[in-house]
């Protein structure tokens, strides 16, 4: 009997292959985001999040290309769908918009996501509802104030039913993230701020798995501080790729996607 954890395993490997094939149809786009959080998406899709229930918000809107992976392996979008990603007048863009499917609410301005997290938290708590809110966030955006000055007003309140995702892959637009601010220890400046921070490795679904029902089980706000790399599954990206945004040419896109399709019939 195949386990939950491998049926994840497998989920992340699709959301790869998604993302691979997507981006190869204009030779370029955001591929690292999916490869580093592709345990963390199927994670809390495949086995959390409940559609239609609670809710969810993609704070760096150029995540959703695993975002919109994951939801046509999950039956949310229509497969067929992905081969617009990108194009104009796709409803699936490149960088989130007020009208991408899937999420609730993301951003385009980088370090807004979680404060919109925390209005729909406490609005559920005013109203009585018994949803959860998941925020994912890069850990980029940690260099913006209004992160913390969202995470000071969520622990205040004890908002305990909010729960964030960071993907830290140390990688950004200017460079390796440590290159541009100084943000570690990341876990205690969470704690420093009154949430509960539980750091994972963000490509081992077992451990992803038991921090999310950590911070589900506890009395405040949760981060879960994933540490993930931008080009997990792929060999075939050359050492120097910018892994930000990677350029992906036929030539290039061919042993990528081959490598992907290898490891997605294995998983």
């Amino acid at each position: 009997m195949t386990s939950r954890h491998d049926q994840t395993t497998r989920l992340a490997a699709r959301i790869r292959l998604h993302a691979a094939r997507m981006v190869a149809r204009e030779g370029l786009g955001y591929l690292g985001q999916a490869l580093s959080s592709a345990e963390l998406l199927a994670t809390l899709f495949g086995s959390f999040f409940r559609p239609g229930h609670d809710h969810f918000v993609l704070s760096p809107g150029h995540y959703t290309i695993g975002v919109f992976a994951a939801a046509a392996e999950l039956g949310w979008l229509e497969p067929a769908e992905l081969a617009a990603y990108g194009a104009d007048g796709s409803r699936l863009e490149a960088i989130g918009s007020e009208r991408s499917p899937v999420v609730d609410l993301t951003c385009g301005s980088l370090g807004q996501g979680l404060s919109g997290a925390i209005g729909l938290a406490l609005s559920d708590r005013m109203r009585g509802r018994d949803a959860r809110t998941f925020a994912f966030l890069s850990d980029g955006e940690m260099e913006e104030g209004q992160v913390w000055e969202a995470a000071m007003f969520a622990a205040h309140h004890r908002l305990h039913r909010l729960t964030v995702i960071c993907d830290c892959n140390n990688s950004q637009v200017d460079g390796p993230v440590e290159s541009v601010t100084t943000l570690e220890p990341i876990p205690e400046r969470w704690r420093a701020f009154g949430w509960t921070a539980i750091e994972v490795d963000g490509h081992d679904v077992p451990a992803i798995s038991a921090g999310i029902q950590t911070a589900l089980a506890g009395d405040r706000p949760a981060v879960i501080v994933a540490r993930t790399d931008p080009g997990r599954g792929v060999v075939a990206l050359p050492e120097d790729t910018d892994r930000h945004f990677v350029k992906l040419p036929p030539e290039l896109a061919g042993p990528v996607i081959r490598e992907l399709e290898e490891l997605a019939r294995g998983a």
